[in-house]
């Protein structure tokens, strides 16, 4: 019954057009109801099979005649099962009001919700689904208060209630579900920005074989059998020349760490030469710990010239500081007509500028939610609040590829790239540590120097950083995981040709 996660994502509104859809076709709503009751009750069986009782919250809409159907299931498996409304079942329209007759005839006797009703056993949230906009009514928002505070497993229908379901951000409060199974299709807020912290475990019950065509997503849903082959197999012939050549340019006084760590993912991701542009005292260590880099002393931003020339990719950003030496080596970088990535300080020099450039579809800005707020000259929390929108916003003002980090990584792109928007869900809190950033530009730097264009690049490199970031935190566990270890797994994925 519950499938694997998706291809493609799709918005709250594409998801009620699905769904009209679907009953269009011949598929009647309560079919489409009771499709997720029984898949929601394969989750209660999977993760808590031995429970025996069971609260469910209903609200006014589908979602509580989703509850009401998954409360005759339990309770003709015999389990124990109180149903709470937070709205009069006898106001329910159309499928919702079937749903809550059928459960009376099987004996479910609904009570109204009230601070203090007793929550027992499995926790069932169907009170809100993603049609929410705005903030909560005051009652919900006690519903959702008092579930959160009961010490009982949540398992949230479709949607925790209180999520956006476009932009992962609670609408004032939010259940804190166990597990949420999401139906028809997966929704953007559930992957993204504190979506999965609210979430839980995440399942997908896509409630029918195929979706319309006639619905376009809004998202694509980065998956290893897809991006996994940008690389192909190496010629037996091949030189380092095939490779690419890619400079990396940053480690400003004090700050040799993040090009370091930049260089050394360049290597392990397979770019033929890497060339560093740094301060002197940089130099030593570097070849003491990467014989393999071409270190260069640059003392003088016009001694970037030759280095630029030669390359046929650059990175610029990993420590680079912003200093007038870092200032006048990101002009540079500028001024060059070659695959680029643009990340941590020459981001906040370019924010700092009086009006921010165009930069062409073939560089890739890698910023976290501060450094996008500003270049977007907003507070965080805003990015936050829609980091998609934001993401496409920088898109527009900067003409590139743009990737925002965090919790479900976005990746946007000027329309011309004929890709959709894309989100990253793999990764993990480990990874939330200095260094992982110089990580990804190394490794994006690298595909760039191999030739991938840069839209592809940019998710080939997103989905590979989460991946072995969650093949490391697997072998290591997520307290303590280092930049440093990412280099030799990143490697491993990319000789996988994606079998992962």
């Amino acid at each position: 019954m519950l499938a694997s996660a998706p291809l493609l994502l799709h918005s709250r509104e594409q998801t009620r057009a699905l769904d009209a859809a679907l009953i269009a076709s011949g598929l009647s709503g309560l079919e489409l109801m009771q499709r997720a009751a029984d898949a929601a009750w394969t989750v209660v069986q999977q993760c808590w099979p031995r429970c025996g009782r069971m609260t469910v919250l209903c609200g006014s809409g589908n979602n509580a005649g989703d509850g009401y159907l998954l409360a005759r299931l339990a309770h003709a498996a015999g389990w124990q099962v109180s149903v709470l409304t937070l709205s009069p079942p006898e106001r329910l329209r159309d499928d919702a009001a079937l749903a809550w007759q059928q459960a009376c005839a099987a004996g479910i006797v609904a009570a109204p919700w009230c601070a203090g009703s007793e929550l027992a056993g499995v926790v069932v949230d169907a009170m809100l689904g993603t049609g929410l906009r705005g903030q909560l009514r005051a009652l919900y928002a006690e519903a959702i208060a008092a579930v959160n505070q009961a010490d009982h497993p949540v398992l949230a229908l479709d949607i925790p209630s209180g999520l956006d379901a476009d932009c992962g951000v609670p609408l004032g409060l939010a259940v804190c579900a166990t597990a949420t199974v999401t139906f028809i299709s997966v929704k953007p807020g559930l992957l993204t920005g504190q979506g999965p912290e609210y979430c839980g475990r995440l399942e997908f019950a896509p409630l029918v074989a195929q979706l319309p065509e006639s619905v376009p997503a809004v998202m694509e849903h980065l998956l290893p059998e897809r991006w996994l082959h940008c690389l192909p197999p190496r010629q037996r012939a091949a030189h380092k020349g095939h490779f690419g050549h890619l400079l990396l340019v940053g480690g400003g006084p004090g700050m040799g760490g993040a090009i370091m760590l930049a260089a050394e993912a360049a290597l392990y991701a397979g770019a033929g030469k890497v060339s560093v542009a740094t301060a002197a005292e940089h130099v030593a260590p570097m070849l003491a710990r990467q014989p393999e880099v071409m270190v260069h002393a640059v003392a003088q931003p016009s001694e970037l010239q030759a280095l630029l020339l030669e390359a046929d990719a650059v990175v610029v950003g990993p420590g680079l500081g912003k200093s007038t030496w870092a200032q006048q080596c990101l002009d540079a970088c500028l001024a060059l007509e070659k695959p680029r990535v643009l990340d941590a300080d020459a981001l906040n020099l370019l924010a700092a500028g009086s009006v921010l450039p165009t930069l062409g579809a073939e560089v890739v800005i890698t910023p976290h939610p501060a450094e996008a707020a500003r270049l977007l000259e907003i507070a965080t929390a805003e990015v936050s609040q829609d980091r998609l929108g934001a993401a496409r916003q920088l898109v527009e003002q900067l003409g590139c590829q743009v990737v925002l980090k965090g919790a479900g990584s976005l990746i946007a792109g000027p329309q011309a790239d004929a890709l959709l928007p894309a989100l990253c869900s793999a990764g993990n809190p480990g990874m939330a540590v200095g260094g992982m950033g110089d990580v990804l530009s190394g490794l994006l730097g690298a595909l760039l120097a191999q030739r991938v264009p840069a839209a592809q690049a940019a998710r080939y490199a997103v989905l590979v950083h989460a991946l072995a970031g969650d093949r490391l935190a697997q072998a290591v566990g997520e307290v303590g995981l280092r930049a440093s270890e990412m280099a030799p797994v990143i490697r491993s994925i990319l000789n996988q040709r994606g079998a992962v």
